[in-house]
């Protein structure tokens, strides 16, 4: 690995990681509140989350670094969309647990799916590679806002 894409990973790792540990700090999944929330039958357990967003993240800060080293001149504007998308990943846990709020994050996990659409595409545009390393993150959001609406269904407030 050349020089620059060690300097470059190591930045989109520790954007990465202080976006996964912002957002565990939020996540309090065996709160009372939580508990009592009724969630649908398809709803993984709670032990799947941290199998599921370890790799994501690793994705993340890799598919991020191999398309900003791959950018160009789009390298400013990709580094900013992956910065803004890393805040609204974050934000995410602190609105549904520690606001109590389904329905706010709800609409800011829409607004994370429109980031992850952005992100995508650019990634894609600088390196195929690094767009299609990004893909598993932006789905599983997708799946993430389908559960995150069920739960808003089935317990209005």
């Amino acid at each position: 690995m050349e020089k620059t894409m060690k300097k470059t990973l190591l930045a989109t790792t520790l954007g990465t990681a202080a976006a996964a540990v912002l957002g565990g700090i939020a996540t309090r999944s065996g709160m009372p509140w939580f508990q009592k929330l009724d969630k649908p039958s398809w709803q993984p357990p709670p032990a799947a989350f941290p199998l599921v967003w370890n790799p994501l993240y690793a994705t993340i800060a890799y598919g991020g670094a191999r398309a900003l080293d791959r950018a160009g001149d789009e390298r400013a504007g990709l580094g900013r969309t992956l910065a803004a998308n890393l805040a609204l990943n974050a934000a995410w846990p602190a609105l549904f647990f520690g606001r109590r709020s389904p329905r706010l994050a709800l609409a800011e996990i829409v607004a994370l799916n429109a980031a992850n659409v952005l992100l995508v595409r650019k990634a894609l545009r600088a390196d195929r590679t690094a767009g299609l390393l990004l893909v598993p993150y932006a789905s599983w959001t997708a799946f993430a806002t389908v559960l995150n609406a069920a739960i808003v269904r089935k317990n209005p407030e």
